[in-house]
């Protein structure tokens, strides 16, 4: 045998040898298999799928730059947590850990990257205490304490302009609530109500106070509901369950008398229902947490007449009450 055959016969072998020793890696990645050198086995890859809002953001795996900007994806992972961190010129960075798993795909699409410059405007025109959004009607309410007033403006802060004046209480309103008609406000702190029209100059119908306070002096108040009537309010004691004219003048009908205070209430404006919590003891002695649900929709409760009825409510055993117990 030649020279030059021996030499043909030991590239021959050595390509035999390079594509059988080759072979399973080729056919391994193929099939979504990498080596892993770790265990010595040819272990089930997985992949990281990534969208930013916006694109363009490098990505770092392990502290280690990527070729790829979102959105991307990475493919060929041998399982296990790696950490995804994502950097973009004028934005805040993100970072967070992946768990890969073999044969699944782990996806981080909603990913957000904030300016680190956000675009802030300042709304008001004069100083205010406390703001309160009206997105239906596209409006901004202000409170302003010193001066009992309250201004108006759209979302972007332009037509700002001052529209009522309302009657101070002591401490300061824990929280202001705009009625269904978008024509009153009211605020409230432990025992006392205030109620203001934002149009006293056109005197809407159905209004007795322009602005008003109702005093609650026996029982403190957990939280208050417009009706969606808009011109009745349901209070929430520590005691009791009332409902009333939004008005100072007002007789109170206390519906429900509680056995537990300052529990859970949701009030549903759709349907006009209350949902609380209150106790009831059962044949143990032990008082029992349970939530009820109370329909006030002017069908089934005729305020008017309800207010004129009052003593029906009495509690057999008190006529002093002008509630029922919860029936339980």
């Amino acid at each position: 045998m030649s020279g030059e055959q021996r030499i043909r016969a030991v590239l021959f072998y050595l390509g035999v040898f390079i594509f059988f020793t080759g072979l399973p890696f080729i056919l391994s990645s193929s099939l979504g298999y990498k080596f892993d050198r770790k265990s010595l086995k040819f272990t089930k890859t997985g992949l990281i799928v990534l969208k930013t809002q916006p694109q363009g953001a490098n990505i770092y795996l392990d502290n280690t730059l990527l070729k790829e900007k979102t959105p991307a994806t990475i493919n060929e992972l041998l399982p296990g947590r790696y950490n995804i961190r994502l950097e973009l010129e004028d934005h805040y960075s993100y970072s967070s850990d992946a768990q890969v798993r073999g044969g699944n795909v782990t996806r981080l699409e909603k990913i957000i990257l904030f300016p680190s410059r956000p675009d802030i405007k300042k709304l008001n025109k004069d100083t205010i205490s406390s703001f309160f959004m009206d997105e239906p009607r596209g409006a901004i309410y202000y409170a302003r304490e010193d001066e009992t007033s309250i201004y108006k403006s759209d979302l972007d802060g332009g037509r700002f302009e001052k529209i009522a004046s309302y009657l101070p209480i002591s401490p300061p309103a824990k929280k202001w609530k705009l009625s269904p008609d978008r024509l009153k406000f009211f605020y409230f702190n432990a025992h006392q109500i205030g109620v203001v029209s934002l149009e006293q100059e056109k005197a809407p119908p159905g209004i007795k106070c322009f602005a008003c306070v109702i005093d609650h002096p026996l029982s403190a108040i957990h939280d208050v509901f417009w009706h969606s009537d808009s011109f009745h309010i349901i209070i929430v004691t520590a005691t009791k369950i009332e409902i009333q004219e939004a008005e100072n003048s007002a007789t109170p009908v206390t519906l429900v008398a509680l056995n537990k205070k300052n529990g859970s209430t949701f009030y549903d404006s759709r349907t006009d229902t209350l949902y609380f919590l209150d106790s009831q003891k059962a044949e143990d002695g032990i008082l029992y947490d349970n939530v009820y649900k109370l329909e006030l929709a002017t069908k089934l409760y005729p305020f008017q007449e309800l207010i004129k009825l009052a003593p029906s409510f009495e509690k057999p055993e008190s006529k002093q009450n002008a509630g029922a117990k919860t029936e339980k």
